[in-house]
């Protein structure tokens, strides 16, 4: 359906809500996108973009680009602290059946997602604090009007907030995690690797860098006493190669902390013409490596059904049968998944390590059918 006086405020400039500004943009809204950071800065993490995910950005039209700066992952599968492996995954075979993973500087995929939007798009120092999502137009700071107003901002999204005051608020996952971009190689080394209550993740980046992430069980709200990158050496350095390298060469000031929490199911992603998208809907634990891939399939589902349905509320509707059901699954998978690889009581431990250790690769591989073999709506 051709929406030539059609208009949407997207609040959120991260990658679902860039995602969801471009998957409009393309079908003839007139977008404006709200951004509560004064500017775009380096957001400094790497980013795994699923076969899911990449067919999404094929329909965004920035596939190839986000593939000519990514880089395919060669080796993947998680190890025991020891660097045994417990189950390794057949990276050939997994791009057969479903497609190629790659691994990507966070910053590169939002510079894409920008470079790809009309000029004057983007509006920075922006907050979101009143709206009206009546029958009518939405309405924000009583300044703007629009006929849809995409919440995409975040897991404390002042969106849901407002429109959803009965909801339930993010809920700690029990665990904390520092990231960091290392300026050395890994040499060819990927995957995760599990111990007692704690794991570290290893991903080779296109530049020659290596992401290194890790996570470990811990109380809400702590902090080390000396610097985060000393606490990380003092968890990790003992750890199978090439972790302590990767230490030894991490800068501290690149050092992120942020405590994991995620969403409790809500039980609709819509209210009049208001749509809730990415974090704000169903911010998920990092386990499955989803929480951007979602986010990109919400916003382009979210532009085909509004192409297709004759009013915005319909449309939303259509998006919330869709969308729900899916991404609350893998939300209570990725869950799953954590608290399975933090086990802490050597018993448990020992079977999952034994469970996994005679699992066929190609069962695992089964497994991640209904996460990564989605594929975009036809709306033809």
């Amino acid at each position: 359906m051709d929406a030539p006086h059609r208009t949407a405020i997207v609040a959120g400039g991260g990658i679902g809500g860039l995602a969801a500004a471009l998957a409009l943009s393309a079908r003839g809204w007139r977008v404006r996108v709200l951004e509560q950071a004064g500017a775009f800065g380096d957001a400094g993490s790497g980013l795994s973009l699923w076969p899911n995910g990449l067919r999404a950005l094929d329909v965004l039209g920035v596939g190839e680009q986000v593939r000519a700066q990514a880089l395919s992952e060669t080796q993947a599968g998680i190890k025991d602290a020891s660097g045994r492996w417990l189950s390794v995954t057949d990276t050939a075979e997994m791009e057969r059946r479903y497609g190629t993973v790659v691994m990507i500087h966070r910053a590169a995929l939002l510079d894409l997602l920008r470079e790809a939007l009309p000029s004057g798009v983007l509006e920075t120092g922006t907050t979101v604090t009143s709206i009206d999502a009546g029958t009518g137009h939405v309405r924000v700071n009583d300044t703007l009007e629009a006929d849809l107003l995409v919440g995409a901002d975040g897991i404390r999204s002042t969106v849901r907030r407002t429109l959803w005051p009965d909801a339930p608020d993010p809920r700690y996952a029990g665990c904390t995690a520092w990231r960091t971009i290392v300026d050395a190689d890994s040499s060819g080394s990927g995957g995760e690797y599990w111990g007692r209550g704690e794991l570290v993740g290893v991903a080779p980046l296109p530049d020659g860098r290596t992401y290194l992430f890790a996570v470990a069980s811990v109380p809400a709200g702590g902090r080390s006493p000396d610097t985060e990158l000393a606490e990380l050496r003092r968890r990790f350095a003992h750890w199978h190669a090439p972790i302590p390298a990767l230490l030894d060469a991490a800068d501290e000031n690149a050092v992120l902390r942020h405590d994991i929490h995620d969403l409790p199911p809500l039980r609709t992603f819509v209210s009049g013409r208001v749509a809730l998208l990415g974090d704000s809907a169903h911010a998920m634990t990092p386990n499955l490596g989803q929480g951007a891939n979602q986010a990109l399939e919400d916003a382009v589902t979210l532009a085909a059904l509004l192409d297709v349905h004759p009013s915005v509320p319909e449309a939303l509707t259509a998006y919330d049968r869709a969308r729900r059901p899916r991404t609350q699954m893998i939300a209570e998978r990725s869950r799953l998944v954590g608290t399975i690889a933090r086990l802490s009581w050597p018993p448990a431990r020992a079977v999952r390590d034994r469970v996994m250790r005679v699992t066929p690769p190609s069962r695992m591989l089964a497994a991640l059918a209904p996460v990564v073999a989605w594929l975009p709506p036809d709306v033809s």
